[in-house]
Formats: structure tokens, C-alpha cells, sequence
């Protein structure tokens, strides 16, 4: 090593560096939490602290650009001390959140969370305000105050109001005009209702009830709906959770004619399948629900996925307790499954399957949600940005258990399911957070992650 040159102040030695673009042997180097230097073994430097990667993949931070902390808000069901450890275990290092329980819909509300967020977060993130059809003339003074995006429901969830056609269409100018990214959850409000009214005049408590609910074409004429607003005004949308085949081909062709809109999916949709409901219950209750109906179904989001029809992924982390879950008929239980302990685990491990491929996840769990919302020190590794660093561990076999689950929601529908590799080690702007597979105690070193849209002097 080169006695002349400073020591830097981090080191990740001996690894495979991998981006969407493939993966090499290099070692990393960063400084003031950000990464300064890729090199070949052959041109290896001094470091006050260094990681061995040996054997190792080594990963940009995973970006988990949507889950619900419930932080402020129902903390029975999570808050963001429990939720972002599991991100941090999980090999995510940044997260956008938004709380239904507690909706961020007012300037005021949004400086109020991120100050109660100050030293909960073991990782760096970024914060999503609600659209409400009578706050509208809020959505610039948050987007001014560094909101990531904004989340628009065409149908009544969560206690948060629809916005039906013409509020998305006022909402699409507003957002149009500010550059502002909308994540929009596609059900539409009409024919819930109608399905609704259908099932409950037929006295049905099963949890058939779900998938009859919150069916196909309400997704599918909801999201038609949603790319022709971002085709008639130019607004930039995302389609949240898309579920299906048949939704995200409806997306890449109106794209293919001018829409601003791409799909963020998630775990659940690629695995999960339409008939566990019946047996499952309340803990398959989330929306829109698993839509798989055969293998052959199965493959088809797996392929819709490694083609690019999926933008990105996120977890859509929506935890309620066992207890919760069984509080209650079909109708009355929270919606949501917990999914920032097992998203990367469950798809590093479709990578050393075969399924996918380690560059895909890298780009749909990291570079691309950066991307889509503007975090742009975010998802690469790359001289400048963040050292988010994520060390892989292919090797070994382990079963995902309720036991393992860090969130508070203290289960997983993904129990018993084998996955290859382990997170060795989480890295936060240079910091380890995650050493040897476990917390390092007390560092919670997360900090908010401004959008692009920040303007400082928005006072």
C-alpha cells in the first residue's frame, strides 16, 4: 500500500461490485460517507476501517420506495425505531414512508413528522404526502418542503379520500407544472363499492371476499383511467402495486403513446397466489390482493418483471400484528402484509436461482426508485454518491421464520420458505449499521432525504 496517500476512511475489500450493468472484482472506498473510489484489487489502498467482502457481492443500499411506518400514528402496528431496523437487517438503506393512520396533507403536518422522526431511523429517509381532494393548494409548499412524491388513491383506503376524476385531473395540472412525481393506488372507487354492496347483501365473512372485492377490473380500469390523465395533461405517474400481467401491458402501451407512467410492483405479486386467501384469511388481506391463478401466471409476472415492464420494486410494508389480524371478521381486520424483512431476501434469493438476476435487482430495488423520485446520491455506487453498501453473502441456505422478523408485525406470509445468501453487513452514508447479520446497538444514524423539489428558503 502506498504509505504517501491518506488513508481513507472506509474500505470494502475483495468483493464482486455489482450494478444493472453487471458485476466486477473491485474494491471500494469512501470518505465522509460518500464513495470516493472504485478499484481493481491490484491498486489496493490504506483504510482506517475495512470491511472484508471476500466472497462477497457487494450491493448499492436497496431503496424501498414504499412502506407505512405507522410514525407517527398506530405504533401497535409499527413505528419507524422497529421497521427501519428490519430495512437496515434487510439490505435496505433508504426508505420513502407514508403513514395512512397519521396522512401527511398540509405543510404544517409534514414539518411536524420529519421533527418527530429525528434519531428513530437506523437508515437515511425520504418522506410521501397524501393527496387530498380539499388540500390541494397544499401540494406545492410540500413539494417546496421536500416531499419525495405524492400518493393519490382512486378509490376510499384507508380512511384517506378518493380522488376520483376530476381531482385527479386538478391534481395531474398541479403536479404537472412543479415536476412532481405522483404514486397512484389504481382501484377503482365505483365498482369497489358495487362489489362491496354485492358481497355484503350476500351475508360473505370468507376471505373470498378479498379477491371478489378488489378485483381485476377495478385495477385495470382505474389504472386505464390514471394513464389518461398523464397522457392528456403530462403529469408524471406511477402506478403503485400493479399486480398483474394485464396492468402492466396496459401500461408500456400507453407509454408507448406519450403517458408519463410506470409500474412499481412487488414481492407478493410474483409469489403469492389468488386461492391462499381462502385458507388464509385475514392474513392475506391486502389490496389489490395476490392475483396469481396458475404457474403458468406465476411465470408470466416473472418475466413481465426481468423484461422491464416493472419499473421498480418496493415492499408496500403494511404491517398489523398476528393479534390484529384476528381481531375481527374479514371486513373489519387491517389491510397489509409486512415486507421489509423479506423483500431483497426473497428476491437475491429468485437471483442464485436463476429466476432473475442479481444486476436486475440491483437496478428495480435500487438505481430505479432513486431514480423515479430524484434521491439522486441514492441506489449507485459511484464516486459522489452515498455509501449505502450492502455485503451479500451468497452462500448457505435458510429458512425464513416469524421469528426473524424484526418488524413489529412479528410474522410473515413467506414463513417457512427457504432463501439462499445472508446479509453480512449494512452500511449508511459509510456507517455500519448491520455487522455480522445483527444491529450494531445504537446506531440510528438515519437522516431525511430531501426530494428534488426541496427549496429551502420555501418560507
Amino acid at each position: 500500500m502506498g504509505s504517501s496517500r491518506p488513508a481513507h476512511d472506509l474500505a470494502v475489500l475483495g468483493g464482486q461490485v455489482v450494478t444493472p450493468r453487471g458485476r466486477s472484482p473491485l474494491d471500494l472506498y469512501s470518505d465522509g460517507g460518500r464513495v470516493t473510489l472504485l478499484a481493481t484489487p491490484d491498486a489496493r489502498r490504506s483504510a482506517k476501517r475495512v470491511i472484508d467482502a471476500t466472497g462477497c457481492l457487494v450491493l448499492p443500499g436497496m431503496v424501498d420506495s414504499h412502506v407505512h411506518f405507522m410514525d407517527p400514528g398506530d405504533s401497535t402496528r409499527e413505528d419507524f425505531i422497529a421497521g427501519s431496523s428490519a430495512a437496515a437487517l434487510n439490505g435496505v438503506t433508504t426508505v420513502v414512508e407514508h403513514t395512512h393512520s397519521w396522512p401527511v396533507n398540509t405543510r404544517a403536518r409534514l414539518i411536524e413528522k420529519r421533527r418527530h422522526l429525528e434519531g428513530r431511523s437506523s437508515v437515511d429517509f425520504g418522506l410521501a404526502a397524501h393527496v387530498w381532494p380539499d388540500h390541494l393548494d397544499e401540494l406545492e409548499g410540500m413539494w417546496r418542503e421536500g416531499i419525495a412524491f405524492f400518493k393519490a388513491f382512486t378509490c376510499e383506503t384507508h380512511g384517506i379520500p378518493a380522488s376520483l376524476s376530476d381531482t385527479l385531473f386538478d391534481t395531474a395540472e398541479i403536479l404537472g407544472d412543479l415536476g412532481a412525481p405522483c404514486l397512484v393506488h389504481c382501484e377503482d372507487d365505483l365498482i369497489t363499492a358495487r362489489n362491496e354492496r354485492r358481497l355484503r347483501s350476500a351475508m360473505r365473512v370468507d376471505g373470498g371476499v378479498i379477491p371478489e372485492w378488489r378485483s381485476r377490473e377495478a385495477e385495470i380500469v382505474a389504472t386505464g383511467a390514471v394513464a389518461l390523465t398523464a397522457k392528456v395533461t403530462g403529469a408524471r405517474f406511477i402506478v403503485a402495486h400493479a399486480s398483474n400481467p394485464e396492468v402492466l401491458r396496459l401500461i408500456v402501451r400507453e407509454r408507448r403513446e406519450g403517458a408519463s407512467i410506470v409500474a412499481e410492483s412487488c414481492p407478493q405479486y410474483m409469489r403469492l397466489h389468488e386461492d391462499e386467501v381462502h385458507e388464509a384469511g385475514a392474513f392475506r388481506k391486502f389490496t389489490p390482493p395476490a392475483r396469481i391463478r396458475s404457474d403458468q401466471e406465476e411465470a408470466d409476472m416473472w418475466n413481465a418483471f426481468n423484461s422491464g415492464l416493472v419499473n421498480h420494486i418496493s415492499s408496500d410494508h403494511a404491517p398489523a400484528t398476528r393479534e390484529q389480524k384476528l381481531a375481527g371478521d374479514i371486513w373489519e381486520v387491517h389491510f397489509g402484509l409486512p415486507g421489509i424483512d423479506t423483500t431483497l431476501p426473497l428476491m437475491l434469493d429468485a437471483a442464485s436461482r436463476g429466476r432473475t438476476s442479481f444486476e436486475r435487482v440491483v437496478e428495480a430495488y435500487a438505481e430505479a426508485p432513486a431514480r423515479t423520485y430524484g434521491l439522486a446520491a441514492k441506489g449507485r455506487l459511484v464516486p459522489g454518491g452515498d455509501a449505502d453498501i450492502v455485503v451479500y453473502d451468497p452462500q448457505g441456505e435458510r429458512l425464513l421464520s416469524d421469528e426473524r422478523v424484526c418488524s413489529r408485525a412479528g410474522w410473515t406470509p413467506y414463513a417457512g420458505v427457504p432463501v439462499r445468501g445472508t446479509v453480512r453487513a449494512t452500511l449508511v452514508r459509510g456507517s455500519v449499521v448491520v455487522e455480522d447479520g445483527a444491529l450494531v446497538e445504537g446506531e440510528r444514524v438515519g437522516q431525511f432525504v430531501p426530494g428534488p423539489g426541496f427549496w429551502p428558503d420555501a418560507d
